[in-house]
């Protein structure tokens, strides 16, 4: 019987003893803190005055600070996460045009504690164009391109849902002057960024379908319009229906009045094929046909 006690009471101290040694364990994780005074600064590369959403790069420095923080963890809006134990990355986003991300931080302190803060970014985001199509556009920086006056179709039209001048198809230097006098200027930035100026003498050739939308009245012929100075242009895929057997599935849309060298009313443009020194491209007009122009450098 006295053994028996003697084990119990040898028992009972060796799960006293454990229980002991995990409580000094527990504590040696120290004291549970909170971060405090969190912030987080968002800056988009490349924000000036005429971008205002960034050049076109996409990146983002994100830095955040806490008192308390061991490490951070970064939502940054757009599907990715990382973990960042000093608070400070310059984040690529990838979506090209203009978009809103809302980024998420959560600063973690000991135990896993958090504070969270967020802000929201605009960014910029330029679509990455083949560089030989860019090559061909800008020559490396800046290229004057015309009307490829003496091409049969270079100036045409057909149904939306067609990718060929299957209605009409300009002859050789058969339409009007100020068609033909057009300097059409492609030039590009340090991070590819397009823009383009249409120079057209006064003029510019307006289908009859369109006048109202540039402001005037009557039919198809030439008109005084101003072509709104140098214009960044957009890049994208191509929205249409197309295919790469007829087209490089690749579109621009040029803000304002939308002119590449005779109006339609439309403002997106197809590019179709081009060479390094050819082009031609399709616009859907304000009357809902295709119209083909053929363009060709100076």
């Amino acid at each position: 019987m006295i053994k028996n006690i003697k084990s119990i009471l040898s028992l009972s101290l060796v799960i006293l003893i454990g229980f002991s040694s995990c409580k000094k364990d527990e504590y040696a994780l120290g004291d549970l803190k909170t971060p405090t005074g969190l912030t987080l600064a968002a800056t988009v590369l490349g924000v000036n005055a005429t971008n205002p959403n960034g050049d076109g790069s996409g990146k983002v420095s994100i830095s955040a600070t806490a008192n308390n923080a061991i490490t951070y963890n970064i939502d940054f809006g757009d599907g990715n996460k990382e973990t960042v134990p000093s608070g400070t990355i310059t984040h690529k986003y990838n979506s090209a045009g203009t978009y809103e991300y809302n980024i998420i931080v959560n600063a973690v302190g000991t135990g896993g504690i958090i504070s969270t803060v967020t802000k929201k970014v605009k960014v910029f985001v330029i679509f990455e164009l083949d560089p030989l199509m860019i090559a061909a556009l800008t020559n490396g920086s800046s290229r004057t391109w015309v009307t490829d006056k003496d091409a049969p179709g270079h100036v045409g039209v057909g149904p939306n849902d067609q990718f060929s001048p299957i209605w009409y198809a300009a002859g050789p230097n058969s339409r009007d002057a100020c068609l033909y006098d057009d300097e059409i200027t492609f030039s590009k930035d340090a991070v590819n960024n397009i823009s383009m100026n249409v120079d057209n003498k006064g003029q510019t050739f307006i289908i009859g379908a369109a006048t109202a939308f540039y402001g005037q009245t009557g039919g198809d012929g030439c008109y005084t319009v101003s072509t709104g100075g140098t214009k960044k242009l957009a890049f994208m895929d191509a929205t249409s229906a197309s295919t790469s057997a007829n087209s490089t599935r690749i579109q621009f849309m040029v803000p304002g009045n939308g002119l590449v060298n005779f109006a339609t009313g439309g403002n997106i443009y197809e590019i179709l094929d081009y060479t390094n020194t050819t082009m031609q491209i399709r616009n859907i007009g304000a009357d809902g046909n295709a119209w083909y122009q053929k363009l060709k450098v100076k």
